[in-house]
């Protein structure tokens, strides 16, 4: 697993061993951010059910001004952590163990506001639905934030949520990602 593109073009990242954390594949990682191209320079990102931290690194290579990465195990936090140092991103990035599901009580209203977020939990457990909700309710979002979320095909982005509007969905074998708009 490598950064695709920007200052960091070709950096080597550590993985979790085993099958419980699944990273975002290269190429799909390089589709979403040719997707995201414009929203990316300057954002202030939030990467939950972090895993590796891939995405959020890979956001801060290319122009993001920082990222803050959430998830609850503790074999991620650490490589996670491991990652941000060799890439030497200390001082742009911010790790927490928080449980997304229960709440997001560890970033509310965090300031400055997030603008660019990603979600990408375990497939097919029904996390899709409790982690939106636990973001609307953590008061941490800009207006028109953009939200991605890698999701598998078979569970849907319910279209009741709040303040969240699904832009866009594209599929990619079994993952689909929705592109979701966060209107305050």
């Amino acid at each position: 697993m490598r950064i695709i593109g920007g200052d960091l073009k070709g950096k080597k990242l550590y993985s979790v061993r085993g099958l419980s954390i699944r990273p975002t594949a290269d190429r799909l990682r390089e589709s979403l951010f040719n997707i995201l191209s414009n929203h990316v320079r300057g954002a202030l990102v939030l990467d939950l059910f972090a895993g590796t931290g891939a995405l959020g690194i890979e956001a801060i290579s290319r122009g993001a001004e920082f990222a803050m990465f959430v998830d609850n195990h503790k074999s991620a936090l650490a490589v996670i952590e491991q990652n941000i140092r060799s890439c030497a991103l200390d001082h742009r990035a911010k790790l927490i163990q928080g449980n997304i599901i229960q709440n997001l009580n560890c970033i509310r209203f965090y300031r400055p506001a997030f603008n660019l977020v990603f979600i990408d939990p375990p497939y097919s457990k029904n996390m899709v639905k409790p982690a939106l909700y636990n973001l609307h309710h953590s008061h941490c979002l800009e207006k028109d934030t953009r939200i991605v979320v890698e999701h598998s095909v078979s569970e849907s982005i319910p279209e009741d949520l709040l303040s969240f509007r699904i832009d866009d969905q594209r599929r990619h074998g079994k993952t689909l990602v929705s592109f979701l708009g966060y209107m305050i």
